[in-house]
């Protein structure tokens, strides 16, 4: 199906939002009315660079407070009508939106309505042109989509038809189902936008805190699936008002809303893709700094051992058990400290997981290798860090450890197995990219949000997993655009006895992250312990929890950079990430910066 978005969605000028919608492979544009009058441009020079981008104008919006009004009243509202036809004549549109009266004025009397909607669909007629008639969710008098059908069935004309908003539908918690019963030729339109759940005046949700489809926590897939049983064959449109949208960069916006109409059409059955590949596993982290020495004094005291290096570039392999840490010191490397900058995701079938992440526009990644290097696909995720697909321990592909030499090393003691998860923390404006992002091109699950408390703001979480738990990344977002939190990084590696690997870190001069004493005290009040268990944790800093499958005791090294460490143990199949804890650890990491600063 043809792809359309409103430029209300993209923050810009009216030709940058245009340019970033074609370049994200849109078919068409609806044209809010405020973009077009802020506009240098003519409305036929804004017609002929639409089509000269590859563009349809699908609609032009809005009009508001037209019905149900006194007559004076209305024949103002026709007189500023004829301007906006001759306007939409101008641009090339032949579709408007008017949305239900929200005047004092307006009158609760359908019949009326449906005249002077009659009304201004035979002026707009004259003007070769549809009037979608939209249930605004805070409508004076018509607030949901089957009363505004009521009223266009009333109206009985050939120009006006309803337009379908699942933002106005769902926020009301409408039944969707009814939509089947509209035919589809009298569905002029249908815009789509997803949001957070959330218990705020309906208005203000709308104004700020909408976002693209599978963002949110909207069905609307489902809706859309009863739009296309009821016969509509016009464009998927995005109508977004987001606070962070609008000051955020337009062409990775762009792109961002563009993959959401792309997975939403797969979930619908209209487009088909390459079928996701599920990740099973961490194949590497790879670290980027100007330094390698502080870093690798903290790996060696983790218990790492420098296995290998790689024949063409200076990057490390550092290994213990199944978990691998790559530290590259070449060209990239950051001047402001270490970084997380690639991971390396162990994948079925690394061809076709590229596959998925191109058809939903990923950019993939270039990558300068010698001949005899090993081929691996990468793609960027939202935030810039590269994911590589590997198969490591397999003869095809190609294994990319065969790009490494050993090197001689001694055999380390070995409480680390694996990496068990991963957190990234996302600039401020890639939030929802990010979870749409993993969900959408790896086929990850995402759970809820939850927010976390900083000392200096709230912090916003979500992690998505693999099925069988393999693949753990919890995502992250600080508290402003300008919270310095944004650029902390930090990698979780599993242990059996987290208390046996903190001490051998610890007694290997490993500086563990100290907490404060009235964290223990609180345990105690919360939970029973061993005998002499609480003073061990309060000794290494080790925190814990506890959900209904199991136990979860985990503690952390001090910053490298933008980087840490963390020692985790399940026990029992425990499933979070220790989010109670977050607070006491984020207050420790600023105590800790603030002294080593001092």
């Amino acid at each position: 199906m043809r792809a359309s978005i409103a430029t209300v969605s993209l923050s810009g000028s009216l030709t940058e939002k245009l340019a970033a919608a074609s370049r994200a492979g849109f078919d068409g544009v609806e044209i809010f009315e405020n973009d077009l009058l802020a506009s240098p441009l003519t409305p036929e020079e804004i017609r002929s660079r639409c089509a000269d981008l590859g563009l349809t104008i699908d609609l032009y919006q809005p009009m508001r407070d037209i019905e149900a009004v006194p007559a004076e009243e209305f024949a103002r509202n026709l007189r500023r009508a004829r301007h906006k036809f001759e306007v939409m004549r101008r641009l090339g549109a032949d579709t408007v939106l008017v949305c239900s009266s929200a005047s004092p004025l307006a009158v609760d009397d359908d019949a009326l309505a449906a005249e002077q909607l009659a009304q201004l669909a035979d002026l707009a007629q004259n003007f070769g042109i549809r009037v979608a008639y939209e249930a605004l969710a805070w409508g004076r008098h018509v607030s949901t989509y089957d009363h505004a059908w009521q009223v266009v069935q009333a109206a009985d004309h050939p120009a006006l038809g309803t337009c379908l908003d699942s933002f106005h539908i769902l926020s009301r918690g409408s039944d969707p189902k009814g939509i089947e019963d509209i035919p589809g030729q009298k569905i002029f339109f249908l815009q789509l936008a997803d949001a957070p759940l959330l218990a705020m005046d309906v208005l203000q949700w709308s104004r700020h805190y909408r976002c693209f489809p599978g963002q949110g926590g909207f069905d609307v897939a489902g809706l859309v699936g009863h739009v296309l049983r009821a016969g509509y064959t016009g464009p998927l449109s995005l109508e977004v008002f987001n606070d962070v949208f609008r000051q955020a960069e337009a062409g990775p916006t762009a792109v961002d809303a563009h993959r959401s109409l792309l997975v939403l059409q797969e979930a619908v059955g209209v487009a088909e893709l390459p079928a996701p590949v599920v990740p099973t596993g961490i194949a590497f982290a790879e670290l980027v700094t100007a330094d390698a020495e502080p870093v690798s004094a903290v790996l060696a005291a983790l218990g790492f051992a420098r296995t290998a290096r790689h024949r063409n570039k200076p990057v490390d392999l550092w290994q213990q058990g199944d978990a691998r840490v790559l530290v590259n010191t070449g060209p990239a490397a950051r001047r402001d400290g270490t970084a997380l900058a690639a991971i390396g995701l162990e994948t079925p079938d690394p061809a076709g997981a590229a596959r998925r992440a191109e058809a939903l526009l990923a950019p993939v990644l270039p990558r300068r290798r010698a001949p005899q290097d090993a081929p691996l696909d990468a793609v960027a995720a939202p935030d810039g860090t590269e994911l590589f697909f590997c198969a490591t321990g397999r003869p095809e592909p190609v294994d990319w450890r065969a790009d490494f030499e050993d090197v001689q090393h001694s055999p380390t003691a070995s409480d680390v197995r694996r990496i068990d998860h991963l957190a990234l923390t996302q600039p401020w404006h890639h939030f929802d990219e990010a979870a749409l992002f993993h969900q959408g091109v790896l086929g990850l699950d995402a759970q809820e949000s939850v927010d976390v408390a900083d000392p200096y703001g709230l912090l916003r979480s979500r992690a998505v997993t693999g099925a069988d738990g393999g693949v753990r990344i919890a995502l992250s977002v600080g508290a402003a655009p300008t919270d310095d939190t944004v650029h902390a990084q930090h990698i979780a590696l599993d242990t059996q006895d987290v208390v046996a690997a903190a001490r051998r870190f610890r007694a290997a001069g490993g500086p563990l992250l100290e907490m404060p004493a009235n964290y223990y005290d609180d345990l105690a009040a919360r939970f029973e312990f061993a005998d002499g268990e609480l003073a061990t944790y309060r000794e290494l800093g080790i925190l814990y929890d506890r959900d209904a499958y199991g136990e979860f005791r985990h503690c952390y090294t001090h910053t490298v950079g933008r980087v840490f460490f963390e020692l985790v143990q399940r026990d029992g199949g425990y499933r979070g990430y220790g989010a109670t804890n977050a607070p006491v650890r984020l207050a420790a990491q600023h105590a800790a910066r603030r002294l080593t600063a001092g």
